[in-house]
């Protein structure tokens, strides 16, 4: 648009904020509980209330002198004393939000306290044994952290049929603690039977602990909210359980790859340790602690 110099009415009148009054720049003013406003559109005038996020966008309250209350977007088109201002979130309220943020950086995905640039320690000779790359994956994004913090390597086994060979082979002894977590570890299963001949082992008990978790593989121990399920479907015998799952949830199951990618959907779902499954966190926990007590 070209304005000319002698044009009586100015530059293009749907510039900059319409809702502010020609009355001077206008400046950011905290909604602070009890501030007395004028809202420019309606002319309602009232005191802060109240902020809140309402349909995606913050709005504030105002309460009259009646005790009526008005709720207005926060932002620019109000008055005080006749000078207008830009209501922001209170003082308050935005601390509490970046004190949120905060607390929430300062801990690690496993829920512990983060140690920022912190150098990984030299790993142990203790180790975590999983069965598989599922489980390490799982393992690294949750406890992740924590484990390079401990100086602790988890390593897959690629199953459990070999336990026994797979514990003796490790060498467990002092200053080289072994943990092992198994799935589908419940009474009655070829899982457990092959524990109980590895805890067998002579001379092993202290410096080995195998502990597992009921589910039928580690996909199973992420809450199924996280895939808006209320309980992960059940497998029929006879098919195999992740094409079966990946199946009921319509993804493609096809081919190996197909696994793969169904897993990294399903992990990409998993944030904290709050998106997993009690038992799971319990026995993972359990054997940090035991791979890197003092007497470790």
């Amino acid at each position: 648009m070209i304005v000319s110099p002698h044009d009586r009415y100015g530059s293009d009148v749907l510039s900059g904020d319409w809702r502010a009054p020609r009355r001077g720049r206008s400046v950011d003013l905290p909604a602070e509980t009890g501030t007395v406003v004028e809202e420019v559109e309606t002319g309602w005038v009232g005191a802060v209330v109240r902020v809140e996020k309402a349909g995606g966008m913050h709005v504030v309250h105002l309460e009259d002198r009646r005790g009526r209350v008005k709720a207005f977007p926060l932002g620019p088109g109000f008055l005080v004393d006749g000078r207008p201002v830009t209501l922001t979130k209170p003082v308050a309220a935005a601390a509490a939000a970046l004190a949120e943020a905060r607390q929430a950086s300062a801990r690690t995905a496993s829920g512990s306290v983060a140690v920022h640039d912190a150098v990984a320690r030299v790993a142990r000779g203790s180790r975590i044994y999983v069965e598989g790359r599922h489980d390490a994956e799982l393992v690294e994004k949750v406890w992740g952290d924590d484990l390079r913090i401990e100086g602790v390597v988890v390593e897959m086994m690629d199953g459990v049929d070999d336990l026994a060979a797979i514990i003796a082979d490790f060498q467990p002894g002092p200053g080289r603690r072994l943990g092992v977590l198994v799935d589908h570890l419940v009474p009655g299963t070829k899982e457990a039977r092959i524990v109980e001949q590895a805890r067998a082992l002579p001379g092993l008990a202290q410096h080995v602990k195998v502990l597992g978790h009921p589910y039928v593989d580690v996909w199973q121990s992420v809450r199924p909210a996280r895939l808006g399920w209320d309980r992960w479907p059940v497998i029929p015998r006879g098919t195999s359980w992740k094409h079966g799952i990946c199946a009921a949830l319509g993804w493609p199951h096809e081919t190996q790859t197909d696994i793969a990618h169904a897993w990294k959907r399903i992990l990409g779902t998993v944030r904290t340790y709050a998106d997993l499954e009690p038992t799971l966190l319990a026995s993972v926990e359990e054997l940090i602690d035991f791979v890197t007590e003092p007497a470790a």
